[in-house]
């Protein structure tokens, strides 16, 4: 008997996405990403100025941070403080990497754009959550420092968005919950560009291994859910006027 997914999705449906723009005050940008249960807080933040390395080379620079409250998952987890888990940096590392992938630092001048992904509420898919909804959170941010005189124009390169597909007895999903997440045989996460070219691809086989058909086949799942995406990206920024 093939997969029942919990909430009834069909196997190439996303779960519902929401961006909720100017959800804070003082960052530069905000947007509350949804994706099904799954919310993030991403936030952008521009400073003047550059990491030591690149002084004076005549470029900007893009970093994120990714944290999960204490309180977004039925257990309460305990906060990191001093010291962040292999998970955390892994996760963060792989946001910053597939922003960069999205704007001209050298458009963006000696100036440093910080992201924070905060997790308020994990269902899964935190990570690909959190990449969908900082590129909203960015383009608002970019569009903001050309209206202010700062920038000629926006440095914005690309659309970017990410989702997550696996396998589950054989069957390919879209957009796992948590249910799914921890049943998946395989688990991808993907990351790509508005032309659907691929910036990154986490994947495993939790046990066992997987073909190249089925990769094939994750990955034409995967571009489907991020077409879908970037089309919901671009509603949202088009609310704004």
């Amino acid at each position: 008997m093939p997969w029942q997914r919990p909430d009834g999705r069909a196997h190439n449906s996303l779960r519902p996405i929401q961006f909720d723009l100017n959800f804070t005050d003082f960052a530069t940008s905000s947007v509350l990403a949804h994706s099904g249960n799954t919310r993030v807080l991403c936030t952008v933040t521009v400073e003047p100025g550059v990491p030591p390395f690149l002084k004076d080379a005549g470029q900007g620079w893009l970093t994120a941070e990714y944290r999960m409250l204490p309180s977004a998952t039925p257990e309460r987890q305990r906060r990191e403080v001093l010291k962040l888990s292999g998970r955390t940096q892994e996760i963060q590392r792989l946001i910053g990497r597939s922003l960069r992938a999205a704007v001209d630092l050298k458009g963006l001048g000696e100036r440093t754009l910080l992201i924070d992904a905060d997790v308020l509420q994990a269902d899964a898919g935190t990570r690909t959550t959190a990449i969908t909804g900082s590129w909203v959170a960015l383009a608002l941010a970019l569009d903001r420092l050309v209206k202010a005189g700062e920038l000629d124009r926006s440095p914005l390169s690309h659309a970017i968005a990410a989702v997550s597909v696996g396998l589950i007895e054989g069957q390919p999903l879209l957009d796992l919950k948590y249910e799914e997440d921890v049943a998946a045989d395989v688990d991808l996460n993907v990351v790509m560009t508005e032309q659907l070219e691929v910036i990154e691809i986490q994947g495993t086989a939790e046990s066992g291994s997987f073909s190249r058909s089925q990769l094939n086949g994750l990955l034409d799942l995967a571009e489907q859910g991020i077409s879908e995406l970037l089309q919901a990206q671009q509603e949202a920024l088009s609310s704004q006027g």
